[in-house]
């Protein structure tokens, strides 16, 4: 159990260790109109919510493949790093979408993490 421990808490360390903006949340940032404070907040908390969604995708995938040990730590190090991009565009994609939509509040909410969940499964 110390173990399993020990590696996701490695696999999350390197996953926030050197920061660096994904295009797809500097790209939502620009639509958005966003600059100085409100834009660095608005792409670290986009990243972070698409490293988040990630790790979770990437933590199922491993259980599914009975991965355990350091070979689930290594294959999730490299997943959540494949993955966090793929998921901020999704999340920016759906964003837009719910947007044509027309949605607002808890149908909004509801509706783009439905749909980045969708598009994560078919990939």
């Amino acid at each position: 159990m110390k173990r399993l421990f020990l590696a996701t808490a490695i696999t999350l360390l390197a996953c926030t260790g050197a920061y660096a903006a994904s295009p797809a949340c500097e790209a939502q940032a620009t639509e958005k109109k966003l600059s100085g404070a409100a834009k660095t907040s608005f792409v670290q908390k986009c990243d972070k919510d698409a490293a988040a969604a990630a790790q979770k995708l990437c933590g199922a995938k491993a259980q599914e493949k009975k991965l355990s040990g350091a070979a689930k730590a290594s294959f999730e190090k490299k997943c959540v790093t494949d993955n966090t991009d793929a998921v901020a565009k999704a999340e920016s994609m759906c964003e837009t979408q719910a947007m044509d939509k027309k949605l607002a509040g808890a149908a909004k909410t509801s509706f783009v993490k439905k749909c980045v969940t969708d598009a994560a499964a078919v990939k």
